[in-house]
């Protein structure tokens, strides 16, 4: 996907309405970026306004890459307000309406019922994979002691007795 990416980075490198650009989520630089726009995995790829960006969940070529790219324009937000539907026009009003620091409690309370989101599904995953592991293991156990109980002496024998018989 890479040299991909790098050939959409170039074909928009003077863009004056779209970005096409990396971050590198594994370096101290990118880290708090990628936590930021909620990255958990590698590549990822997010279009949109700042602030409001989206999971791309598109084919990963270059023709489709660049094609998505070249469909994608202003979008709703504040600084297109003629763009949005009117539902949307009353929430932005309504958050322009608070002062900066209900927007930074708000904000804040959004972003830790995320975290703890994330955090309880990747406890109830990490659960689900020590279980599996723990089942997989009982399984091999559970297999290798039918096959140390004759299991193959049994099937061997049988084989011959049919054998004998034809």
């Amino acid at each position: 996907m890479k040299p991909d990416w790098d050939k959409l980075t170039s074909a928009f490198a003077d863009s004056k309405d779209l970005l096409v650009a990396d971050v590198d989520c594994t370096t101290a630089g990118g880290k708090p970026l990628c936590n930021d726009l909620g990255v958990r995995g590698y590549p990822s790829i997010k279009y949109g306004a700042a602030g409001d960006l989206q999971d791309y969940k598109g084919s990963r070529g270059f023709a489709d890459l660049k094609k998505f790219a070249d469909g994608l324009g202003p979008q709703c937000g504040p600084a297109n307000m003629d763009l949005c539907p009117e539902d949307k026009k009353k929430e932005i009003l309504a958050f322009q309406a608070m002062s900066a620091e209900e927007r930074a409690t708000l904000v804040k309370e959004k972003q830790d019922k995320s975290e703890a989101l994330e955090s309880e599904h990747k406890a109830f995953v990490d659960n689900l994979q020590k279980r599996y592991a723990e089942a997989n293991e009982k399984k091999d156990a559970d297999l290798s002691q039918v096959r140390a109980s004759g299991l193959g002496l049994l099937k061997a024998v049988h084989a011959a007795e049919k054998k004998k018989e034809l």
